[in-house]
Formats: structure tokens, C-alpha cells, sequence
């Protein structure tokens, strides 16, 4: 005997609404906006970012100035849908309470824009992995992130059911982006301590608890206005909110002190087989070879002079007195792009200006002798066609040809001299001694 089509078709459970909002509603189509506005913005600035660890965590971070706006005016034009729809009296006669019905439009909205923003910082992880040269992964503040994004999402929807008016979404992403931003930027210190789109600096790492603050601070403003505003006892909206304020004191209180430095960026990584040695910040330390070869020529020249530093340092703070400043491959997007050096030429010259200019001598010292000095000491070391080039306008042809005449003399001594010249040099030069200078 046949089962009858209806019975049949009654053991198929319809899909649970839910589903059916998260899959065929608007909320896909916001994640997805989410998605392609915090991916183009990190695809026009990918040579800032995509070679640190540090920076990639900093750009997706920063992201959130439009991630929040969007995500509000996302859900604030759900939550204006039922009114566009004239279907508000429709949805009283359900037997869902009014709470269920805003949470099955709100969640998938949250939902899908938390998912944009993941996917989005997962390709930014992904497209460091391979041009990263130290450090590691940060995902200290992807906890505070993403309930910030879900955070915006349900209120945002109750702006929209709250608010009659289809200029509700775009006027509410506009006032959310100009506050982060002006808060990012000027904002007090308890401000932006409470901002979820809180600029974090590169090299800096969040207080163990800061995301997790950040997400009950967010998240417990959220659920505030969704029980106060859809619950049978809207003094239930009480507990979320004194969460939201538990978490927000310790925030405010701390201000700056959320923020603490990378312990990495104290350490160094060596090549000590040169005369100076090479050392480069441990948050690029994969980077030490290609500088170190950068600057081959320049220790090669040097074999045998003595009275030079011990190393090219690059610890975060002014070189000690027997260290030079190592010429720096940050921000990205200058020196360094993708982990590579961009100009090893010109980073070998910018070295070599390093090396000679340690001494911090009052400009009174600095007579034109010592000046053309100096200029020879690093046009030998590391001339650079674009940085040493003399031409210029009548007036300077006494000194083109004095800096012409000391490159020459420089360049035309013999081995053995040239080292004696430059160990007199150095000695002098470092120790402001600048009269002991040799004449070339």
C-alpha cells in the first residue's frame, strides 16, 4: 500500500526560518558588501602591510572604521524592512514574541557581516604568510573585532525599527563613521579607549583582556537595546548593559595603557661576520641576509679601518655610542615592500651616512672641510649615481671642486693609506674631534 504524497510530504521538516533569512534575505548581500569594502581598502594599501605581521593586524584593525558604519547601516535597513514592506501588522498576528521576530531578521545580518570581515582578514593572513620575514601571526584583537561587527548589526536594526525613515541606514553610517574617526584621531584618551576602531600601533600588542572587554563592551550595548526595546520586561535590558558597564570602566580607566610594545621589537638578529656587524629587528629578522648583502660593499671597503662601531643597530630607540642607527625598513612601503628591499643601493648609501655622520657635533664644527669629508667617506663607500651627483648653479663651482678634488683624492690612495686616512677619520668624526680630521 502506497503512503499517501501528503503524508509523505509532511515528514519533510520545512527548513527553519532562520536558514531561510540567512541564505535568501538582504544578509548575504551585506556580507558580502562588508567584504568588498574592507577588501579594496586593503588591497590599495597592500604594500603598507603585507610583509609584517604586526602592520597586517594594525590595517585589518583599522578596517573597522567601515566595517562598524556598514555594518549598522546594514542592519538598520533590515530593521526597516517590515515598514517598507507595510507588513508590521502581519507579523503582530505570529505567535512568535516580538523579540524572536527581530532576532530571526537581525542575526543573519550580524551574522553574514562578522563572516565579511573574518574572510576578509583571513585573505590579508593569508597574502602575508609567504612575504612576512619574522615576527608571527596577531590575532589578539579578532575577539573584540568581530563582536564589534555583530555588536553594530543588531543595533543598527533597532535604529531601523525605531526610526521611520529609509534615510535612517545612510545617516547612520555617516555619524558612526565620522565619530570613530574623530575619536581615532583626536578623540580623549577614555574615548578611544572605548572605540572599537581604537588605532593600535605597530610594534604594539593589547593588554591580555582588552578584546575580551571589548567584546562584553560592545556586545552588552547591543543586547541592551534589543531586550529595551523588543522584551516583554524591558528590565532585563539592565543586565547586559551593567555587563556593558563593567567592562567599559576598566577600559576607560586605562586609556593609553591598553597598549604595550611588541617584547620582539627589543630583540635583534646578527650577522657578526662583518666588520660592523649587521643587525636588524627581530620582527624582520628573515630580512638580515639581503641587508646584510646590501651592505657588503660597504664592509668590504672598511676591512682593516679601525675606530668604527661595533655594529648597525636597530633596537627601537637612538643607537648607543658604539652602535650606528641601521637605516630603518619600516614604515612599509618604502625601504621594504612585500619583504623585500626595494633599493639596496640606496639602502647601503643611507648606511653609509650612518656611519658617518655618529658623532652629534654642534653645527660650529661643521666647517666645510668637514662637510666635504664626509661627503667623499660615503660617496667611497657607497656611491649612489642619483644621491651623489654634482651639478648645480654657478655659484657652487668652489665647492663642486673642492668635493670633486676630496672624492679623487679619497678613491686615488693606496690601500694601506686609505685605511690609515679613514681609521684618523672615524676616530676624530665620532668623538667631535673634528680639527683632527686628516686633509685629503
Amino acid at each position: 500500500m502506497r503512503t499517501p504524497v501528503v503524508a509523505r510530504e509532511a515528514r519533510v521538516r520545512a527548513p527553519h526560518p532562520l536558514r531561510t533569512e540567512g541564505v535568501r534575505g538582504f544578509a548575504p548581500w551585506a556580507g558580502a558588501a562588508v567584504l568588498l569594502t574592507d577588501g579594496a581598502m586593503l588591497s590599495g594599501t597592500a604594500d603598507r602591510w603585507q610583509g609584517g605581521w604586526s602592520e597586517t593586524a594594525v590595517q585589518t584593525h583599522t578596517a573597522l572604521l567601515l566595517t562598524v558604519p556598514l555594518a549598522a547601516a546594514a542592519g538598520c535597513w533590515q530593521g526597516g524592512r517590515e515598514r517598507r514592506r507595510r507588513t508590521e501588522e502581519l507579523w503582530t498576528t505570529t505567535a512568535r514574541t516580538p523579540l524572536a521576530r527581530l532576532l530571526l531578521a537581525a542575526l543573519p545580518v550580524a551574522f553574514w557581516a562578522v563572516a565579511g570581515y573574518l574572510v576578509t582578514t583571513a585573505v590579508a593572513l593569508l597574502a602575508t604568510w609567504p612575504c612576512a620575514r619574522g615576527d608571527r601571526p596577531h590575532l589578539a584583537l579578532l575577539p573584540g573585532d568581530a563582536a564589534a561587527v555583530a555588536a553594530s548589526a543588531l543595533a543598527g536594526h533597532v535604529v531601523g525599527r525605531a526610526v521611520p525613515t529609509r534615510l535612517a541606514a545612510p545617516l547612520l553610517a555617516m555619524t558612526g563613521y565620522v565619530g570613530l574617526g574623530v575619536l581615532a584621531a583626536d578623540g580623549p584618551a577614555a574615548g578611544r579607549a572605548l572605540s572599537p576602531a581604537a588605532l593600535a600601533g605597530v610594534g604594539e600588542l593589547p593588554v591580555w583582556w582588552q578584546p575580551w572587554a571589548m567584546a562584553v563592551w560592545t556586545g552588552g550595548l547591543a543586547c541592551a537595546a534589543v531586550l529595551a526595546y523588543a522584551a516583554r520586561r524591558r528590565a532585563v535590558a539592565l543586565l547586559p548593559l551593567a555587563a556593558a558597564l563593567a567592562a567599559g570602566t576598566p577600559l576607560a580607566q586605562s586609556g593609553y595603557g591598553l597598549w604595550h610594545p611588541d617584547p620582539l621589537t627589543r630583540r635583534q638578529v646578527c650577522d657578526t661576520s662583518r666588520t660592523p656587524a649587521v643587525c636588524v629587528n627581530a620582527r624582520y629578522g628573515g630580512m638580515l641576509p639581503q641587508i646584510s648583502d646590501a651592505l657588503s660593499g660597504v664592509t668590504d671597503k672598511l676591512a682593516g679601518v679601525r675606530n668604527l662601531p661595533v655594529r648597525w643597530a636597530d633596537h627601537g630607540g637612538a643607537p648607543r655610542a658604539d652602535e650606528a642607527a641601521l637605516p630603518a625598513v619600516t614604515p612599509l612601503g618604502w625601504s621594504a615592500v612585500r619583504g623585500r628591499l626595494t633599493d639596496p643601493e640606496q639602502y647601503a648609501w643611507e648606511a653609509a651616512g650612518a656611519l658617518v655622520l655618529r658623532g652629534d657635533c654642534p653645527d660650529e664644527q661643521l666647517s666645510g672641510r668637514v662637510l666635504t669629508a664626509d661627503d667623499a667617506v660615503r660617496h667611497y663607500l657607497a656611491p649612489s649615481p642619483v644621491r651623489d651627483r654634482l651639478d648645480g648653479p654657478e655659484p657652487h663651482d668652489a665647492w663642486l671642486r673642492e668635493t670633486r678634488a676630496a672624492r679623487a683624492g679619497l678613491a686615488g690612495m693606496d690601500e694601506h693609506e686609505r685605511r690609515a686616512w679613514l681609521s684618523a677619520y672615524f676616530a676624530a668624526r665620532t668623538a667631535c674631534r673634528t680639527k683632527g680630521i686628516p686633509a685629503l
